[in-house]
């Protein structure tokens, strides 16, 4: 990797860093997955990550409990080098360099804290200055529903209206002391477009043994396509500026040979460390034949059941995320909140099809640092939400 994020720590730190990401994003996706009982789902690792970090910096109440838990889980030695990582990845990864023909990102912060909580001054300099966060008390003791829909509100303006009500009634509280949220915002054009005029409806084979027609993409150009035992990853790569030569960010797609191989192949991932970077296509190769269907939908993820079954059990998530893919490319996002309360190698053939019509799993990556913004699964691309 040649991502320089080497400001405040070593380049085998960040790589050694985004590695334990990457198999975290993993495992979070086999036990998401596994509770949307193959329908479509969607989630964003990046967003956890930036909520988590931002929780485990804050005010500890007396207890490191939830620092302590968040640190563990995110496979980090410390607390500092936790921060000092995410404030490089906030730096770099997530940078918008739009203007200039690159992927629209962005990825806002935010920490909202009870106004009668006696805190350090200096959470305020951190989450301002090193993680360019929103610092904010706010009054939860008495008007907790209010504070709610401001959230809300501010996650709905920075992901360009496709996020709402990320917090649903009831989530926060008089009890609740601070919250922790993060926006990520993601478009991006394909470096390569699919012509339009090619999209026709095909048939895509969910596992319940019928069929829905829905429109898929098409292309005949050379790809970035590999094949491995049971199972074929395709990448497209998204446009980018000429200035834009420290990252790139494309779109993989992970199709089993089995039309009902995605547990299997989701489960695999999950348990293979490093299989993010030991799986990607080095160069293009002939295809018979390429069909992707676009598909758009949403997902809301119960996060505090997953990460409680993880080892995180001293707050409570919400996340929701969605997606949309057509011939020009790619639309996502997402949003995070945690909630503190006062009680808690192989052999390449040379012409390779891709018909992915039967489920597959995605997701969008920046390349260089390997930093997972966004993984899904699709089931049934003619299904919009969950």
């Amino acid at each position: 990797m040649s991502l320089d994020l080497s400001r405040c720590v070593s380049n085998s730190t960040i790589e050694e860093a985004i590695k334990n990401q990457n198999d975290i994003a993993l495992v979070l996706s086999k036990h998401i997955f596994s509770k949307a009982k193959h329908s479509n789902a969607i989630f964003s690792p990046a967003s956890i990550y930036a909520a988590l970090t931002l929780a485990a910096s804050g005010p500890t109440n007396g207890s490191s409990l939830v620092s302590d838990e968040i640190v563990s889980f995110l496979r980090s030695p410390s607390i500092d080098e936790l921060n000092a990582i995410f404030s490089e990845i906030v730096s770099v990864v997530l940078a918008d360099r739009s203007a200039n023909g690159s992927p629209k990102i962005s990825s806002v912060n935010g920490v909202w804290v009870e106004q009668s909580l006696q805190t350090d001054p200096s959470f305020k300099d951190l989450f301002e200055n090193s993680f360019k966060a929103r610092f904010e008390r706010v009054d939860f003791r008495s008007k907790a529903e209010e504070v709610r829909i401001e959230l809300n509100s501010w996650i709905s303006k920075h992901t360009n209206g496709l996020i709402e009500d990320v917090l649903p009634p009831g989530s926060v509280t008089h009890l609740t002391e601070c919250a922790y949220g993060n926006a990520l915002y993601f478009k991006g054009k394909w470096k390569d477009s699919f012509d339009k005029s090619c999209t026709s409806d095909r048939e895509f084979h969910p596992l319940n043994g019928t069929s829905v027609s829905v429109p898929f993409m098409s292309s005949y150009r050379k790809q970035y396509l590999q094949a491995y035992d049971g199972f074929k990853v395709l990448k497209i790569p998204y446009r980018k500026g000429s200035d834009d030569t420290n990252r790139s960010f494309s779109m993989y797609f992970y199709l089993p040979d089995k039309n009902d191989g995605l547990d299997h192949l989701v489960k695999t991932m999950a348990s293979t460390s490093g299989f993010l970077d030991s799986h990607v296509p080095s160069w293009k190769v002939s295809v018979n034949q390429l069909r992707i269907p676009k598909f758009k939908m949403d997902y809301r993820l119960d996060g505090g059941k997953v990460l409680s079954e993880l080892g995180l059990r001293s707050m409570s998530l919400y996340h929701k995320a969605c997606v949309e893919i057509d011939e020009e490319g790619a639309e996502a996002a997402a949003a995070t909140f945690v909630l503190a309360t006062t009680t808690s190698s192989c052999y390449m053939e040379p012409m390779i099809d891709f018909v992915a019509d039967h489920p597959f799993l995605f997701l969008t990556r920046e390349d260089k640092s390997g930093t997972v913004l966004f993984v899904g699964q699709i089931f049934d691309p003619s299904n919009k939400s969950s």
